[in-house]
């Protein structure tokens, strides 16, 4: 299954990693031709290339084969799979919701295999801080003249 889409997409995020067509070629190590080919759907790149393309776009390998109808949305890629279809989101806005959706991914499947309780990071951002009271600079002054009270004004 093939998405039409896949070298739209390639060119979408190389676009907004502002690098040309034969510097991601380079990096990816595929001829610019073919690179070309791909971006404007006349190639279909194998599995491999979409892999090079993924690394040299520093994406997620998942997110470009999914793209490419490669992955089926199992297994909490899902998210992915909706990162990637969004069309409200930017190439620049999809990389970074699936590097951010993945370290939390990887960092799951490290916190169980040590078998230590997991607290979700989401909990430590919401617990509440305590707050210091301050007192205004008339309550109290250093030199001992804030305020006066009613008692002080009669004496």
């Amino acid at each position: 299954m093939h998405s039409p889409d896949i070298g739209e997409f390639i060119r979408d995020l190389r676009n907004s990693a502002r690098i040309s067509l034969r510097e991601l070629a380079d990096r990816a190590g595929v001829s610019n031709p073919y690179l070309s080919q791909i971006e404007r759907g006349l190639r279909r790149p194998s599995a491999e290339v979409l892999a090079q393309i993924a690394d040299a776009l520093r994406v997620s390998t998942a997110v470009m084969y999914l793209r490419a109808g490669l992955l089926s949305d199992k297994e909490g890629h899902t998210v992915l799979g909706a990162i990637a279809a969004d069309p409200d989101l930017t190439a620049a806005q999809k990389q970074s919701l699936t590097q951010i959706y993945e370290t939390f991914r990887r960092e799951n499947a490290r916190t169980a295999a040590d078998g230590t309780p997991d607290e979700p990071v989401v909990a430590a951002v919401q617990r509440p801080r305590r707050t210091r009271t301050t007192t205004s600079s008339t309550d109290t002054a250093p030199s001992g003249r804030g305020r006066s009270t009613d008692h002080e004004k009669g004496s």
